[in-house]
């Protein structure tokens, strides 16, 4: 892998950091919002799902317009509205603030995401696309080691804003790196090539088999995954006997396992096929998924030996999937097509988030119940999500016209 492409993948990974950062930061504060604002689970989770339905619904409206933009110009405006969300959640002061603060910053967070994989989708070969992913996300490693217990650790010090300032601030360094490591990217402006406008290519997605398949890998990954992990922080303080300062560890055990496991994931599936690779995290990541879900007081080792897995588990299965999903549209409207997946994306793990929310409920002793039947619902989406996997096709297998900035 050549120096500018490594930096390339650099700032796409510290873009991914804090968006990740931006949005896990918020489950695990869920016992002390739920105590500061005094709601119940299924407001809590409203919270979680408003940023998630935010990113999808204007996810699908930039598909419309998102590639009529070089990729960078895209990414570095995008981005500057997203810190400016992130900001307005820190200086929330009440209930319905923070939640109109996550619709805002959703807005944003979801077209992030589809552009880090339209430029990496762009840029990287398929041979080699999985490999790029690993390294890209494991920004949700170091964002789990780092982010997440540093975020908890000042909203237990100070508050549960200044998480969020800190992070508004670390996106004004962000966004110097997308300028000076991004370059200017008009590959899929290639005249030569025909190319629907965007409504009669989101149109033309309803008719193509592959293309449903691979939004539909999508929505049974999200909805497997974030309708019980929305819930997990308040179920272990709840149930399990977790402090709010345990809940760091769960996450900086599983980052520190996954900075280690995702680019051995991304080597293992470029090297022995997207779909087996994801197939074996999928079917190994339905044990700890059963587990977590329906166990009561646990020593704090166990639980946290079984959480660190399931992250190894959750991002095992999500680099394949991500690097199937990329390949199953042509680079002239790869923008449009991952606009919309991010929107499916964010709306199907908003989904996951509100429907735990109405399932899971608090009793008189202020323990959560129901919360196994999401675990079951987990495991039954991540069934469906494997024979999706195995039944998407590649279509496009080279970069882009590699753009000149990128190459030595």
């Amino acid at each position: 892998m050549q120096n500018k492409e490594r930096l390339l993948l650099f700032a796409l990974a510290a873009v991914q950091f804090t968006n990740v950062m931006d949005f896990m930061i918020m489950m695990p504060l869920g016992p002390q919002l739920m105590r500061t604002f005094n709601i119940n689970p299924a407001q809590f989770s409203l919270v979680v799902s408003a940023y998630t339905f935010s990113a999808g619904i204007f996810g699908f409206i930039s598909a419309f317009f998102i590639d009529r933009f070089d990729r960078r110009k895209a990414i570095m405006a995008v981005y500057i509205g997203f810190v400016i969300g992130t900001l307005f959640c820190g200086i929330s002061s009440s209930y319905t603030l923070l939640v109109l603060a996550r619709i805002f910053t959703g807005m944003f967070g979801g077209m992030l995401g589809a552009l880090v994989l339209s430029i990496i989708g762009d840029a990287i070969p398929l041979e080699r696309r999985a490999t790029a992913m690993g390294s890209v996300m494991a920004a949700f490693s170091v964002a789990s080691v780092v982010g997440v217990p540093f975020g908890l650790y000042l909203a237990t010090t100070f508050n549960w804003q200044m998480p969020f300032l800190l992070l508004a601030f670390l996106g004004l360094i962000v966004l110097f790196l997308v300028f000076k490591f991004v370059p200017e990217m008009k590959g899929h402006f290639d005249t030569s090539i025909s190319k629907p406008n965007p409504l009669k290519f989101v149109v033309s997605i309803a008719g193509n088999r592959n293309q449903l398949m691979a939004l539909g890998l999508m929505v049974f990954m999200m909805l497997s995954q974030f309708s019980y992990i929305s819930m997990l922080s308040p179920y272990m303080v709840s149930n399990v006997g977790f402090t709010e300062h345990d809940l760091t560890y769960i996450y900086l055990l599983g980052g520190i396992a996954t900075i280690f496991s995702s680019p051995i994931v991304g080597k293992m599936a470029d090297k022995h096929g997207r779909a087996k690779i994801f197939t074996i995290f999928t079917v190994l990541m339905t044990g700890p998924t059963l587990y977590l879900t329906s166990i009561g007081v646990t020593p704090i080792g166990i639980v946290l030996a079984v959480t660190t897995f399931n992250f190894i588990f959750i991002g095992g299965r999500m680099i394949p999937g991500s690097t199937m999903i990329t390949a199953t549209v042509l680079p002239q409207n790869r923008g449009s097509f991952m606009s919309i997946n991010s929107s499916i994306q964010q709306l199907a793990s908003g989904l996951g988030a509100f429907v735990a929310g109405l399932i899971v409920y608090k009793n008189s002793n202020g323990e959560l119940i129901n919360y196994n039947i999401v675990g079951y619902m987990a495991v039954l989406a991540s069934i469906i999500s494997i024979v999706l996997a195995n039944k998407i096709v590649a279509v496009d297998t080279k970069p882009v016209s590699t753009p000149e900035s990128i190459k030595e």
